[in-house]
């Protein structure tokens, strides 16, 4: 029995979309000027990879490639190039200042022959999915503006003096759009503290139904899993704009589960 040819991706992709359109796999061979058994075999491949038409906007031409051909060749649960410690990575992927990207380039600066950057991502996404399971939430429009500082300092330079001082990075994001205002500011005290929400107000032009702060010193006084003491000034800051105070529980940082768990789509 001859070989079945590799189609172009390309080819694949105008395979599917007229499978979708309702063509007959007859019809679908004659249009692309291959056989019956290619249509067939490439339309089983991309019900087996859980792929219909239209595709992902973000599925790349090497991704669909690995996903409908990865197992040719290769025996299930053997994989062809050397893989990192995907465990390890999650950890690293939570402090500050670490990103994907950065990973991967010190994944492939020890294995060279590695995966690529897009495939290295499919595969800790995929890693990601068989960790617990977590709550997506869904969020109103206007409901929640969630703030924090980031963790991570930023070093400005005095152009008189040459004297480098370490600013922080403080952030509001709406829940529902992702919408982010971001500002530094010489410290976390309340002043600063205060001052970062009345422009970030002013930056998003309307108030939300409630801020979701940390449980940072400046914004709450006592923390309290059931009845939480808000900042006297923070609060009257709140009161001024109409806006409700929700802090975060203890021992639990929405504000940053927030920044990773954004949807894909």
């Amino acid at each position: 029995m001859p070989k079945r040819r590799r189609l172009t991706m390309r080819q694949l992709r105008q395979l599917l979309r007229l499978n979708a359109d309702g063509i007959s796999v007859r019809d679908i061979g004659a249009m692309l000027g291959i056989a019956r058994s290619t249509v067939q075999d490439n339309i089983e491949r991309a019900t087996a990879a859980g792929l219909s038409w239209p595709l992902p906007a973000e599925l790349t031409d090497d991704v669909l490639e690995h996903r409908l051909f990865s197992r040719q060749g290769v025996k299930q649960g053997i994989r062809r190039r050397t893989e990192p410690d995907w465990g390890a990575l999650a950890v690293e992927l939570k402090k500050p200042g670490v990103t994907l990207s950065i990973l991967w380039e010190e994944y492939r600066a020890v294995h060279p022959e590695g995966y690529a950057y897009s495939r290295f991502c499919d595969l800790f996404r995929g890693f990601e999915r068989r960790l617990s399971p977590t709550m997506r939430q869904e969020h109103v429009a206007g409901d929640k503006v969630f703030v924090d500082y980031s963790g991570k300092k930023l070093p400005i330079a005095d152009r008189k003096t040459g004297e480098i001082r370490q600013a922080e990075i403080f952030l509001g994001v709406l829940g529902a759009s992702s919408y982010t205002f971001a500002e530094a500011t010489w410290s976390q005290t309340l002043p600063d503290w205060i001052g970062s929400h009345v422009r970030m107000l002013r930056f998003f032009g309307g108030v939300p139904r409630l801020i979701v702060p940390d449980n940072l010193k400046s914004g709450v006084n006592r923390s309290s899993f059931y009845d939480p003491e808000i900042n006297r000034s923070f609060g009257m800051m709140a009161s001024h704009y109409g806006v409700g105070v929700l802090p975060a529980r203890p021992k639990r940082r929405p504000f940053r589960a927030e920044l990773h768990s954004r949807p894909a789509a």
